[in-house]
């Protein structure tokens, strides 16, 4: 697919439902590859700092639980949302559980690391809690990797709405 922007994409919530990324416009996003059972799991409560700090001036964190590094988020997607919620208080919305890489990524994740490559020019999400920094036009400014926490993309966040 060619796409100009996040927006061109749709898709599923967690609970199943369609989204359009289109709702998200003029809102500044982090789209994160999350897993249930991995050694950055823990960042699930920064994630949810900057979705509390933030969202009232215009940030979108959305979630993208992701099985394909270590098997480390097997279950359906209705444990999934439960356990984020019970374990770290995540309002922010989760999406379907999707595969980043291969043949079977999600087009948005095609798209994502097309527009910002990582480390040598790979597109390969390389593990869970790849971070991507969207601007409110709808283009991505920053990828992060798994060990980048989010307390530190802060700055960029703030940049980021201000701009």
């Amino acid at each position: 697919m060619t796409a100009a922007n996040l927006y061109d994409f749709d898709v599923t919530r967690i609970d199943g439902q369609p989204v359009s990324l289109a709702q998200y416009r003029g809102q500044v996003m982090l789209i994160v590859n999350t897993a249930s059972a991995c050694g950055f799991t823990p960042q699930f409560a920064g994630l949810q700092t900057l979705h509390t700090t933030y969202g009232d001036r215009g940030l979108a964190v959305l979630g993208f639980p992701c099985n394909q590094f270590g098997r480390q988020d097997p279950g359906s997607n209705e444990s999934i949302g439960q356990f984020c919620q019970r374990n770290f208080g995540v309002s922010f919305p989760m999406m379907a559980k999707i595969d980043v890489n291969g043949d079977a990524a999600a087009p948005l994740y095609r798209w994502l690391t097309e527009q910002a490559p990582g480390l040598l020019g790979t597109r390969a999400i390389k593990w869970n809690f790849t971070k991507f920094l969207i601007g409110r036009d709808g283009r991505v400014i920053r990828r992060y990797a798994p060990t980048d926490a989010p307390a530190k993309l802060a700055r960029d966040i703030e940049a980021a709405l201000s701009g």
